[in-house]
């Protein structure tokens, strides 16, 4: 089973950051939304902090394409980068759908529109459940309705599909990781 840890928490009110992680499982070490942070130390030092050097990262998820959550990916100059529908390394695109690839065996992908119609969600079997990372929340407080939504009721949808999967914590776009009970007040 594949390690989980939070690398920056996200935020997003006068400033914005993404929520930024880090993940391990059998040789991949993967870094989702590596985007706006208020300094790059915010991703690397605790990167460092987990001994993991920016080389060693293997490959990086973007949930979208939104400047908050790719602007540091140069960072990690080793990597496959990988979005809805592609691979990305050096000059080689390689397409697939995101839905359903694995980029290890306790990490994997599945496509979430709403927020933009490219959005996915990282998914990671950890020892303590299914992890989401995804930006069909931005934070557990809110908002219920993305005033940034490209299309609100496909990401209602999308919602639905991911809870369905019964996640035992959701690591939202810019905020703290949440369990999904918490959900209930704004459902």
């Amino acid at each position: 089973m594949a390690r989980l840890d939070v690398l920056c928490t996200g935020y997003a009110a006068e400033r914005v950051a993404s929520t930024v992680v880090l993940v391990r499982d059998e040789g991949a070490v993967v870094v989702v939304d590596p985007g706006m942070v208020a300094s790059r130390r915010r991703i690397l030092d605790p990167l460092e902090g987990f001994g993991v050097s920016p080389d060693e990262v293997t490959d990086v998820v973007f949930s979208h394409h939104h400047p908050d959550h790719t602007l540091n990916a140069a960072l990690f100059a080793r990597a496959r980068f990988h979005d809805f529908w592609a691979i990305y390394q050096d000059d080689e695109w390689t397409e697939r759908p995101a839905e359903g690839f694995q980029l290890s065996p306790s990490v994997r992908l599945m496509a979430t529109p709403g927020h933009t119609a490219q959005d996915i969600t990282t998914l990671v079997t950890t020892g303590h459940g299914l992890a989401a990372c995804t930006h069909l929340w931005w934070s557990g407080e809110g908002p219920v309705i993305d005033p940034l939504a490209e299309d609100q009721e496909l990401l209602e949808r999308s919602r639905d599909r991911l809870l369905a999967l019964e996640p035992a914590i959701i690591i939202p776009g810019h905020g703290t990781p949440f369990p999904p009970s918490e959900l209930a007040i704004q459902r």
